[in-house]
């Protein structure tokens, strides 16, 4: 018997040679060299932002490597230290503007204000444009109180989120009735019939044009194709059942935020179990904290709080309660035996919510099968690109990505 002691060739290393960012077929000589291998388990990403940042002092450890001492916020998550990682001193290069930055947060682009602003590509549709088209949903955007989103499409317009968990259990698991399926199906052929329309008339323009601008539209043929595919596979989803699970979560107390985040992850988890989704974003929108018990002032003012005292002393109560409702989710990752192929931050685009800076933001990176249980600790005057860690996350998908927005490379640290 003769075998074979060829190595398979990389991907990355084909398209760097080739001097181009397109993803090659896969060719006999990236196979590997001893038949076909084991089915690879599909890659998931979680991100979940706070309009009203996390009091540093109380989040990040006063050391940093992987023995770090629990920050007060982390100490309830020990149980799971080694599958997150606390990443202190960075930020996105160039962004800021206070809250305005909330539309960053995913996308790291700088924006200005006014009319001439436009944001790009933010990290959950970049994943979902070409990761996406396996699943029911190609992505969840998700609000906790209204349809705003940090979740950007590649032409900068925002995409509105579900902001109902019971809406979005409805969307994913209870199957709709003949009329709402045939409306459906209408939407999707009617979106066919326009693209017809417009490659028809398109390829007449070509005739009229020179070869450069004939470049364009066969590029542009490309995406409005890219386009009638989607709607095709929509409409072979509108005739598949929903799958099947259990009762939907307990309804949340609208005036405990944590509550309300909760609520959604629950329904997120069984998304991702269900394999509806692989791609999620969930932005906590400052809902009401009324009735946290030792709270009495509203989460914003308590987000302001000047260094009192009394007001740090609720904050804590809020802030620590969403940390481990984040936690849980994790948890529940694990008892699934699907935490190391999911990749869940927890951030926000305000570093110091009381004075609306936007350098230092908090983050906590867990999942996705990297060696966690560590802080790393960059500087706090001169910012790590946080874009770098998007970057990471992008290649841990397994996409050929070399730079997502002002990233200089993948993570430091990150193992």
């Amino acid at each position: 018997m003769h075998i074979s002691t060829r190595k398979a060739l990389p991907r990355r290393t084909v398209l760097k040679q080739a001097g181009i960012a397109l993803g090659l077929p896969m060719l006999d000589a990236m196979s590997p060299a001893f038949g076909a291998s084991a089915p690879v388990s599909p890659k998931r990403f979680v991100g979940v932002s706070l309009s009203l940042g996390l009091h540093n002092p109380y989040l990040v450890p006063k050391d940093k490597g992987s023995s770090y001492t629990p920050s007060p916020y982390l100490k309830s998550m020990q149980d799971i230290r080694d599958k997150f990682t606390v990443i202190s001193g960075s930020s996105h290069p160039g962004v800021k503007g206070g809250h305005t930055a909330e539309a960053s947060i995913f996308s790291a682009c700088p924006m200005g204000r006014g009319s001439n602003s436009k944001n790009t590509i933010s990290l959950d549709q970049y994943m979902a444009k070409y990761k996406g088209d396996e699943t029911r949903f190609s992505s969840l955007v998700l609000n906790t109180s209204n349809q705003r989103s940090p979740s950007y499409s590649e032409s900068g317009a925002m995409i509105p989120a579900i902001n109902d968990p019971r809406k979005l259990f409805t969307a994913l698991f209870v199957n709709d009735s003949p009329d709402a399926k045939k409306r459906q199906r209408d939407i999707a052929r009617g979106g066919k019939s326009i693209m017809d329309i417009v490659r028809s008339e398109t390829k007449a323009l070509e005739r009229q044009v020179g070869p450069g601008d004939r470049e364009k539209l066969d590029e542009w043929l490309s995406s409005v194709r890219e386009l009638e595919l989607r709607l095709q596979a929509n409409e072979d989803w509108i005739n598949k059942p929903k799958p099947k699970v259990g009762e939907a979560p307990a309804s949340p107390d609208r005036n405990n935020a944590p509550d309300v985040m909760r609520a959604f992850l629950d329904t997120v988890f069984m998304a991702l179990q269900t394999d509806s989704t692989r791609f999620v974003t969930l932005h906590c929108a400052g809902n009401s904290v009324r009735s946290l018990e030792g709270v009495d002032e509203s989460y914003h003012s308590l987000s302001h709080h000047g260094q009192s005292g009394k007001k740090l002393e609720q904050l804590a109560v809020v802030e620590k309660t969403t940390v481990d409702r984040w936690g849980d989710f994790l948890r529940k990752l694990q008892g699934a035996n699907l935490i190391d192929d999911t990749m869940v931050i927890l951030t926000s685009n305000l570093g110091n919510a009381s004075s609306h800076d936007n350098r230092n933001m908090p983050v906590l990176f867990g999942g996705g099968g990297y060696k966690h249980g560590q802080h790393l600790a960059f500087s706090s005057t001169n910012n790590y690109p946080l874009p770098n860690l998007y970057l990471s996350m992008l290649q841990n998908l397994g996409m050929e990505a070399e730079q997502f927005a002002t990233s200089t490379g993948t993570m430091s640290g990150l193992v």
